[in-house]
């Protein structure tokens, strides 16, 4: 547990721990809001951490603390805890309160993202101003390094860490978007980051004002902020002020950096060591190798292992959960819709204008400042690396709707602008607005590159179901909107233009603390300038040497194509799936009139229930035809986006429709193992597409089949016992029949010889030609069980019972005894079944 830097005894903080767990939860509320009025800060800074713990739960998950991201709006304690830590409520007025006496805390360094930590351990500063001049080095070594923070910094940090730490109870199933954790977030995000008027003032003060924002950084440590940028937008603000209280919106606006920071670090910068390395650029490398010169004068200096690459045994095996996600997705829009709440007075400054920059941001508050740069600056790097990171190592299943709707939801900002937008004539999608072609340019790999990540993705999925068939047509939905496509074609061929040397050399000022934008002169070209930011943007997230693939290039064509036609593979499979599912019904409708109908928990499925196993996966036929809809979509989107000419769309859809066929009658691609066929990976992309499939079959003995769901099983247990006997007893005369060339033996052969395993048989012999047939020790089961043999297990079939009966009936009505008309039945039976087998038989023949 992170604590005080010197901890001392309390006699407040043991009688709190001791009624802790006997009261209930309103009344330890109301105790504390009375403690926190009434104590001074020398008591409550000792209850401080503990309170803390208590309610956000220890960073190792050992502590649950008060559950926020289990407590759902309809419990009793929800509003208890709601009011309780409102951004204007008791908990963070003591945060005010000690934040105003200067209190430090200790956060070991053990709980910070891996990226961050390895390099912490390493002896290499981080790039974000968040870590600066709050490292506190022991004497004992870089393993027991902890943080110094203040009271507000070291709140947030745990409650950002209580969405990461680890679970160490069942937890309930709950919404997510509905607990007092998903709520407190949007609560916090719109207090301290607000989209109309200023960010409140501290509810606190005392004798000696307003609380007092923490120390500027040391102007030695020049560190370009996030990658290539600048320090803190307050502390640069308030350096060209007279006095800090003469505008009490940059004494404030602290709050609303660290806030964001906090949960930037803590929530998007986890990603392997390769990806660590790319996103150094040579400035950045060059600030630590400075850092590390200024460390090495320390009285304590860190042991660090001398040369480059001293973080390659970092390998970091995080992997986000969808809450996580859904918390990302939830940051990423308010930041959209903060950014954009922008005046428009203040946001037309940073477009390039032959005035200076400076005197244009002399009228510019520190929020309207932050509001201008706040994605680009803060957000940007890491959120593209997180969400690169979950494309490559998200599970191909539906969960991963999380990340993709994060994705898109930050690929359009003009959805979060606060406008109202009228629906467009005809029904038509309202094109994209020509404004956000600085965006879209700004952020181009977010558009490309993850766009190339999608369809790798997609190429490996599973479009027969509907879920996963809805995120592709989410994905063509958005890029196909109106002005996209060209714009995002527009910002390629900006990034392959010709580079001048002379920017090159200040590729270092591409995005600079003014607007986010360029230190380049006003008169230079404003096409050179927006080369400029699309290179800058490209190579500070990919690295100097990256090779771009376009989005619209050849390369990324033929994979649209490849997708086209698993889109097309997987309609054909869905239709296949919905017909053979609709003839399954049909056929069980009508012993449903008797209540026998469908399969039956525990009777190992049958005839019916095999059937339409496959549609019950997908939902039922309802969820067929969404699956059809959401291709069908998907389809006419990616034609769009891509300009596909419709008789390169008709072949390809011909071409599928010819080889549906064969390949429906075709097993998966197989190598012939010791045990039997074993797939290879084109068999298991076959598979998973829905290309090919193995025929399911019943492989034992067919007399033990599982009893189905139309049979009476005392009927088919009796019946076997009888079929068992006579087949002992006379197995040899069976035998000796069917062996006979005449007609005799062929009547034999039709009535003692096993369908079933005469059928196996011969598709294991059709089977072996394709894929190598089927394990030995299945081969000899069919031989053992291909003998002659009688079977009497139809009879316990409702079916056959049901017709009997009514033969039965029929005649008693026409006057016929039990034995008469048992006997006339059989008769019939016999003569109906030789006439036919006999014309089969000849039919053959010919």
């Amino acid at each position: 547990m992170a604590g005080p830097v010197h901890q001392q005894p309390s006699y407040l903080l043991a009688s709190l721990k001791a009624d802790w767990t006997t009261k209930p939860l309103l009344q330890r509320c109301q105790e504390l809001v009375k403690i926190i009025d009434d104590y001074p800060s020398k008591e409550l800074h000792l209850i401080f951490p503990w309170l803390v713990e208590t309610i956000f739960g220890s960073l190792d998950g050992v502590i649950t603390g008060w559950n926020l991201r289990a407590l759902q709006s309809r419990t009793n304690e929800y509003g208890i805890v709601m009011d309780f830590l409102d951004p204007s409520g008791p908990m963070m007025k003591l945060v005010y309160k000690l934040q105003a006496e200067e209190y430090k805390y200790e956060m070991p360094i053990n709980y910070l993202p891996g990226p961050v930590k390895a390099s912490i351990q390493e002896g290499v500063l981080p790039d974000s101003p968040l870590f600066h001049n709050k490292l506190q080095f022991p004497m004992s070594g870089m393993m027991s390094l902890s943080m110094s923070l203040n009271p507000f910094e070291y709140y947030m940090f745990n409650f950002a860490s209580s969405l990461l730490a680890p679970k160490t109870y069942i937890a309930p199933i709950v919404t997510t978007t509905d607990n007092a954790y998903f709520v407190l977030v949007d609560t916090y995000l719109k207090y301290f980051l607000p989209t109309e008027g200023n960010v409140p003032p501290s509810p606190f003060s005392d004798t000696r004002g307003s609380v007092s924002p923490p120390a500027p950084r040391s102007p030695n440590v020049s560190f370009a902020g996030y990658g290539a940028h600048s320090s803190s937008l307050l502390k640069r603000h308030i350096s060209h002020q007279p006095s800090v209280t003469a505008d009490p919106a940059a004494q404030e606006i602290w709050r609303s950096e660290t806030l964001l920071q906090i949960f930037v670090e803590l929530w998007l910068h986890h990603y392997s060591l390769e990806m660590y390395q790319k996103m150094q650029s040579p400035q950045v490398k060059l600030a630590l190798l400075q850092y590390r010169l200024n460390m090495s004068s320390m009285p304590c200096q860190p042991l660090a292992p001398a040369g480059p690459g001293s973080l390659r045994t970092y390998q970091e095996p995080f992997s986000p959960t969808e809450e996580h996600v859904l918390v990302v997705r939830l940051l990423v829009k308010h930041l959209h819709a903060f950014s954009s709440s922008l005046k428009p007075e203040q946001s037309s400054t940073s477009s390039p204008s032959p005035s200076p920059h400076t005197h244009t941001h002399s009228h510019a508050s520190p929020l309207e400042e932050f509001k201008r740069v706040v994605v680009q600056r803060f957000v940007q790097q890491k959120l593209y690396v997180f969400l690169q990171h979950c494309f490559g190592h998200w599970p191909l299943d539906a969960s991963f709707r999380a990340v993709l709707e994060t994705w898109l939801s930050y690929i359009q900002p003009w959805r979060y602008t606060g406008e109202k937008v009228q629906p467009a004539a005809d029904g038509q999608i309202r094109s994209v607005p020509d404004k956000w072609a600085s965006f879209v340019q700004e952020n181009l790999l977010m558009y490309s590159k993850l766009f190339q990540g999608f369809l790798n993705r997609a190429v490996r999925t599973d479009l027969v179901n509907p879920k996963n068939a809805q995120m592709v047509f989410r994905v063509a939905k958005v890029f196909s909107q109106p002005n996209l496509a060209e714009m995002i074609q527009k910002a390629e061929q900006l990034f392959l233009e010709p580079e001048l040397l002379h920017h090159r050399q200040h590729r270092v000022f591409a995005l600079t603390p003014s607007h986010g934008g360029s230190f380049l002169s006003a008169r230079q070209p404003v096409t050179t300038d927006t080369v400029f930011k699309v290179k800058s943007h490209v190579y500070s997230l990919e690295g100097q040497d990256c090779q771009y693939k376009q989005m619209f290039g050849p390369e990324l064509r033929a994979t649209v194509l490849k997708l086209v036609q698993i889109i097309a593979q997987a309609r054909q499979t869905a239709k296949r799936i919905s017909d053979h599912s609709a003839e399954v019904a049909a056929n069980n409708s009508f012993l449903s009139w008797f209540g026998v109908g469908g399969s039956e928990p525990g009777m190992g499925g049958g005839a019916f229930g095999a059937g339409s196993s496959e549609a019950d996966d997908l939902g039922g036929p309802e969820n067929v035809k969404k699956t059809h809809e959401f291709l069908d979509k998907a389809l006419d989107a990616l034609c769009q986006i891509f300009r596909l000419n419709a008789g390169q769309l008709t072949q390809l859809m011909a071409s599928v429709a010819a080889t549906e066929d064969d390949n429906s009658k075709q097993m998966p691609d197989c190598i012939l193992g010791e045990n039997g066929p074993v797939l290879t990976d084109l068999g298991r992309m076959q598979i998973i597409n829905g290309l090919r499939r193995f025929e399911i079959e019943y492989q034992g003995d067919p007399e033990l089949q599982p009893i189905r769901s139309y049979e009476n099983a005392f009927l088919v247990r009796v019946l076997y016992q009888v079929s068992s006997f006579v087949n002992n007893r006379f197995g040899n005369h069976m035998e000796a029949l069917c062996s006979r060339p005449d007609v005799l033996g062929r009547i034999g052969k039709h009535y003692l010889t096993n369908a079933s395993a005469t059928s196996a048989s011969s598709s294991s012999s059709s089977s072996a030609s394709t894929s190598g047939g089927r394990s030995p020790a299945t081969r000899r089961l069919l031989e053992r069980h291909a003998h002659p043999r009688l079977s009497l297990r139809t009879l316990a079939s409702y079916r056959t019972l049901l017709s009997g009966l009514l033969l039965y009936l029929l005649a008693a009505a026409l006057s016929c005894g039990p034995l008469s008309s048992t006997a006339m039945l059989l008769l019939a039976a016999l003569l109906y079944d030789l006439l036919t087998h006999l014309l089969q038989h000849k039919a053959k023949a010919h």
